[in-house]
């Protein structure tokens, strides 16, 4: 990603982002990307509020313009081990910050934060025993206390890592396995404010230690 960040500039197209995500993947020894084939979900300005099935998804012919707001979401894959990694990228004067949680303007600085924050509040509140389906509902009570909405599109919040696609379960309504019945599961809220016009994305993978949650 930090590759990524510091090649981005302005009047670049999205599609030449994806390009060098896929590329920089492919040259870290990433064999091929594991969902639905596409190394970088890449969306800009107001798309970043967009959630669709990989399936349905097109990198969308839009240029980065000096003030934006880009979210990445990468997906690669080397001996059929995964890995799942989004952040969202702010565009000051035509430059990448760096440290999106640094943005000087306040709707996309407390989007930063707030993403941030509900990544603190899982490894504060997540213990083996819980449930995906405790976990939905206290993390989903938290985006609404902090005053955004889950924007993802089937409305859950990260998955189980596997490998294969069709064995994943997701911290969603419904799904009564405990937290410690996979071995390593991601955290990914998709976020907005309600009457917003951007979203924001955060993730990463987690796993027990003991009965500390921890990102690797």
């Amino acid at each position: 990603m930090k590759v990524a960040q510091q090649g981005i500039h302005t009047g670049q197209k999205l599609v030449a982002v994806r390009d060098l995500c896929e590329a920089t993947m492919l040259s870290l020894g990433a064999d091929s990307f594991w969902y639905w084939g596409i190394g970088a979900f890449v969306f800009s300005g107001t798309d970043t509020t967009q959630s669709v099935p990989g399936k349905s998804y097109e990198t969308a012919d839009r240029v980065i313009q000096a003030e934006d707001i880009i979210t990445i979401d990468l997906s690669p894959q080397r001996d059929e081990i995964w890995g799942d990694f989004a952040r969202t990228i702010i565009m000051e004067s035509g430059e990448p910050l760096q440290d999106s949680k640094l943005a000087k303007r306040q709707d996309w600085r407390d989007g930063i934060l707030a993403e941030e924050q509900l990544h603190a509040t899982l490894i504060g509140v997540a213990r083996p025993a819980m449930t995906f389906e405790e976990l939905h509902a206290r993390m989903n009570a938290q985006i609404l206390d902090m005053g955004f909405e889950n924007i993802d599109f089937l409305g859950n919040l990260g998955h189980s890592i596997e490998r294969k696609s069709a064995d994943r379960i997701y911290i969603e309504p419904g799904n009564t396995h405990r937290l410690d019945d996979v071995e390593l599961f991601t955290f990914e809220p998709h976020i907005r404010r309600p009457d917003g016009n951007y979203g924001f994305k955060h993730e990463n993978i987690y796993q027990f230690s003991g009965t500390v949650l921890a990102e690797i």
